[in-house]
C-alpha cells in the first residue's frame, strides 16, 4: 500500500511539471495547447475593421493549398523586434518608431520593442525549441547584402513554420535599411519618403507583397507616395484580423 500511494505521489508530480511546461515554455509549439484550455492570451490589441475601398494587395504567403488564404503572424502574440545600432543616421531611430506604430495601427498587431542587438537583419529565425529570434531592423551596404544593390533602399521578410494547428504563421524576419539611402542628410531634408520605406520594409515583415497600382505603397519602385494607399490598408487589416495562431 505505501508503494502504492508513493506511485500517485509521483503521478501528481509529473502531471504538475507537465502543466508548468505547458504553461511557462516559450516554445511556440504549446501556444495553441495553452489556449485550447483556456491558458493561451488574448489579442494585446483589437482587430482592425476591414474596408474594402477598391485598391490593390497581394499577400507574400498563403496557406498551402488554401489558395487566397494568407500567412501571417499570431494576432494574440507580440511581434518581438531588435535594432542593430550599427550604422544608424542620427533620426534613424525615430523614423523606425514612427513606421512601427503606423503598421500596429493599420495591423491591430502589437509589436515590443526588445532594445538594441549586435545581430544582424536575417540571422535565421527559426529554433527547434524555445522562441524564435526576434524581428532584427538593422543598416548596411550594398557590400552585405547585395540586394541593397542600385535603386534598392530597403529589404524585408519575414520567417514562417507550421504551428500546431496546422496552420503556416510568420515567427520572425528582418528589415535591413541602406546606408546609402539613408544619410543624415536625406533624414533631416526627407524624413517623410524615408520614414515611407520603412513603412514600406515593414509592410512586408507583417506579409504583404508587392503590387503593380503606383499609388499603392506596396509599389515596387516609390514615387513619392508616403502613406498606405486604400489597397494597402485592407490588406493589412486582413492580415491583422487572422484567427489566433496565425
Amino acid at each position: 500500500m505505501p508503494r502504492r500511494t508513493s506511485t500517485w505521489l509521483t503521478v501528481i508530480a509529473t502531471a504538475a511539471m507537465l502543466a508548468a511546461v505547458v504553461a511557462w515554455h516559450p516554445s511556440e509549439q504549446f501556444a495553441t495547447v495553452r489556449r485550447a484550455i483556456g491558458l493561451g492570451a488574448e489579442r494585446p490589441l483589437p482587430a482592425p475593421a476591414v474596408v474594402r475601398a477598391g485598391g490593390t494587395f497581394t499577400y507574400a504567403m498563403t496557406q498551402p493549398g488554401a489558395g487566397t488564404d494568407p500567412v501571417g503572424w499570431d494576432p494574440c502574440e507580440e511581434i518581438r523586434y531588435r535594432v542593430n545600432p550599427a550604422g544608424e543616421p542620427p533620426g534613424g531611430r525615430e523614423l523606425i518608431d514612427r513606421a512601427i506604430t503606423r503598421v500596429s495601427e493599420a495591423t491591430g498587431l502589437s509589436f515590443d520593442d526588445e532594445g538594441d542587438t549586435d545581430r544582424r537583419p536575417f540571422p535565421g529565425g527559426v529554433k527547434l525549441f524555445g522562441r524564435p529570434d526576434p524581428v532584427v531592423i538593422g543598416w548596411a551596404d550594398p557590400t552585405e547584402y547585395a540586394d541593397l544593390a542600385g535603386q534598392v533602399a530597403g529589404v524585408g521578410g519575414a520567417v514562417a513554420e507550421q504551428g500546431s494547428n496546422g496552420r503556416v504563421h510568420y515567427v520572425s524576419g528582418g528589415v535591413v535599411l541602406d546606408v546609402e539611402a539613408f544619410t543624415p542628410t536625406a533624414v533631416a531634408q526627407q524624413p517623410r519618403v524615408l520614414e515611407a520605406i520603412v513603412l514600406h520594409e515593414l509592410a512586408h515583415v507583417v506579409g504583404l507583397a508587392h503590387v503593380s497600382e503606383p499609388m499603392e505603397l506596396m509599389f515596387a519602385n516609390n514615387i513619392g507616395q508616403v502613406s498606405f494607399g486604400p489597397g494597402d490598408r485592407e490588406g493589412l487589416a486582413r492580415l491583422g484580423s487572422l484567427p489566433c495562431g496565425g
